[in-house]
């Protein structure tokens, strides 16, 4: 997405295996990974001796990670998996038949378990040509400033405008609820169309209604 400093490339491949041992994922993800990943490299580790920026508290470092794929429909579990793995905050170079899309997902540290970081939901940027102009590096005071300014870019990209004055964390918050909306109106369009007696479906489909306004919502 963004045109990266050349000192940060990094360029490692990653194993697979290596994150199994960190995650232990179940028979069928790993098969997941088999299936639809070819190739994970570690691309960039933009980092305060990379990037020229100071560390905090909240963000040492940042990874790129760019995946060259057998499939364009990557599931989602595979990144979720990765970012479960590495405790460095994470975007990720979807790579299929010389196309990207990028995705990211905004990521803390888990109340319950401060070695572990807690990640919400995925802003995915439409496909483009791999050869496509990138976006200028942010330009950033700090390490949390950089992620911030990265992380709003992807969530602007994936069509949720951040609200004026309102902070990152709450706009993956809103994020999060907009897409548990977009699934819970895909079951409801399914027991819709499923739906036989005439009074379900005149109830289903107010329910429907509710939960395309309470997402419309969300988005402005």
């Amino acid at each position: 997405m963004f045109v990266y400093p050349q000192r940060a490339l990094y360029q490692r491949v990653i194993p697979k295996n290596k994150v199994y041992g960190q995650t232990q994922p179940s028979r069928a993800l790993r098969q997941k990974f088999v299936e639809q990943v070819q190739e994970m490299t570690w691309l960039y580790k933009l980092a305060p001796a990379t990037v020229n920026l100071p560390a905090d508290a909240h963000v040492k470092e940042i990874q790129v990670f760019s995946l060259a794929c057998r499939t364009p429909d990557l599931k989602e579990e595979i990144l979720r998996t990765l970012d479960r793995a590495i405790p460095s905050l994470l975007f990720f170079e979807v790579n299929f038949q010389g196309r990207v899309r990028f995705a990211a997902a905004y990521k803390r540290l888990s109340e319950a378990d401060r070695s572990r970081r807690f990640v919400a939901a995925y802003y995915w940027t439409p496909w483009q040509q791999a050869t496509a102009p990138r976006l200028p590096f942010p330009v950033a005071i700090s390490m949390d400033i950089l992620y911030q300014q990265m992380l709003h870019r992807h969530m602007q990209a994936s069509g949720l405008q951040p609200r004026s004055g309102e902070a990152l964390e709450a706009t993956a918050d809103r994020g999060s609820r907009i897409r548990s909306q977009q699934l819970l109106c895909q079951k409801l369009e399914m027991r819709l169309r499923n739906e036989e007696q005439f009074n379900r479906k005149v109830e289903i489909n107010a329910e429907l209604r509710a939960a395309y306004a309470l997402m419309d919502e969300l988005r402005q």
